[in-house]
């Protein structure tokens, strides 16, 4: 799904949702150079958001690890045609919305859910209702909701774009499903019938939707995140000054202890499956480009929504820390900030996280083929972008 604006003065810019568990930066660098090609839409101008459904299909080479484990030749062939559908598709629906674009008004808000758990200080999970009935869930949260809507001139209600900073991970079934995000957007274009939904989904990498592992469960947070939604529009809603400024950069984070050829040789033949499979992911880099990088080319946006709203779009699989910090240090609830945002490269841990490890501050790396541990000042580097992108921004003329 898509969402084109366009401002007063002519400045441009695509939202670009998809109900996938994330895409990487091979597939995300195709489609934004189709979309130069054809629309001449700079990168600065396309934000590409995943909802994180753990129910959709494989996506290039994102989480390829798994993949080159599992695949066979002929499903590594239909994942590769997958991708390129996908190219094609995106590029169709960014047309559509060009082409469709009017005069509008864009109003926001911001509701409340509270199905989003921290599943780092929770466990067991067995005790989550208990807890909840009690008031004793413990870890930082992100409950807001924030939405932006987008009206004709005569009021009609056309499209509304939501985030919520939770998992996607209600079910476990191998059976196509959009998860609760999915049964949030069906919910709401029930309720708005000429209205179309869309998600991005924020800082949730340390944040579960608890209980879960049945159907019943993820239509149920959907219904909850919709109403949460819906009690938004059916506000009064500020509308947005006619202003649209973003800026796209990617800062270069490193990474701790990069194995060499050896070491990668060495544990290809790991029992540990993963470990290996990993090792052959990266052998394979090594062969085609001759050196393992000691960096990652991290993707960061703001983008600044008239005079009131910090959009941040983070890349990778981002924990709520981030979210709490930049909300804190920018405009609290006018601060919104999207994770698994135009690359989903890895797990994204605060400074906090990585220092105390675990799956989201480190173990999850294997999985994504990355070389190393993130380096502990990643948090810092990231954050002083956000910053820099705001203060710059600040002094354009809008």
């Amino acid at each position: 799904k898509v969402l084109f604006l366009k401002d007063r003065g002519g400045n441009r810019g695509v939202l670009i949702s998809l109900d996938l568990v994330g895409i990487g930066r091979p597939l995300s660098q195709r489609v934004c150079q189709r979309l130069k090609e054809s629309f001449g839409l700079g990168r600065g101008q396309i934000a590409i958001f995943t909802s994180h459904t753990h129910s959709g299909p494989v996506v290039g080479l994102n989480l390829a690890p798994m993949h080159f484990m599992l695949a066979d030749e002929s499903q590594q062939k239909r994942i590769a045609a997958y991708a390129d559908r996908l190219v094609d598709e995106i590029e169709s629906a960014v047309g559509m919305a060009i082409k469709e674009s009017r005069p509008s008004r864009i109003q926001w808000g911001s509701g409340k859910a509270t199905f989003a758990v921290n599943r780092r200080e929770n466990k067991p999970y067995d005790a989550i209702e208990e807890k909840r009935s009690t008031g004793s869930l413990a870890g930082p949260v992100d409950h807001d909701v924030p939405v932006l809507s987008a009206r004709d001139l005569s009021g009609q209600l056309f499209a509304v774009v939501f985030g919520y900073a939770c998992h996607a991970t209600t079910l476990a079934a191998s059976q196509w499903d959009g998860d609760y995000p999915g049964y949030a957007q069906v919910e709401i274009e029930k309720l708005h019938p000429e209205c179309t939904a869309m998600f991005w989904a924020g800082c949730g990498a340390d944040q579960n939707p608890l209980p879960r592992r049945k159907l019943e469960l993820a239509r149920k947070y959907g219904a909850e995140l919709a109403r949460a939604v819906n009690d938004v529009l059916t506000s009064p809603m500020p509308v947005l000054q006619p202003v649209l400024r973003s800026q796209y950069i990617e800062t270069q984070l490193p990474f701790q202890d990069v194995p060499d050829g050896e070491q990668l040789k060495q544990t290809a033949q790991s029992t540990n499956r993963y470990e290996a499979a990993r090792a052959r992911v990266l052998l394979e880099q090594l062969k085609k480009e001759k050196s393992i990088p000691g960096t990652y080319p991290y993707p960061i946006a703001v983008w600044k929504l008239g005079n009131e709203i910090d959009f941040v779009h983070l890349g990778g699989e981002v924990v709520v820390d981030y979210s709490l910090r930049l909300k804190d240090e920018l405009n609290g609830t006018r601060t919104w900030v999207a994770g698994y945002a135009n690359d989903v490269m890895a797990y994204i841990p605060s400074r906090r996280v990585l220092a105390e490890g675990g799956y989201e501050g480190g173990g999850s790396n294997v999985y994504y083929g990355l070389p190393g541990l993130w380096h502990p000042e990643s948090e810092a580097k990231i954050i002083e972008a956000v910053h820099a992108h705001d203060q710059s921004m600040k002094g354009e003329n809008p």
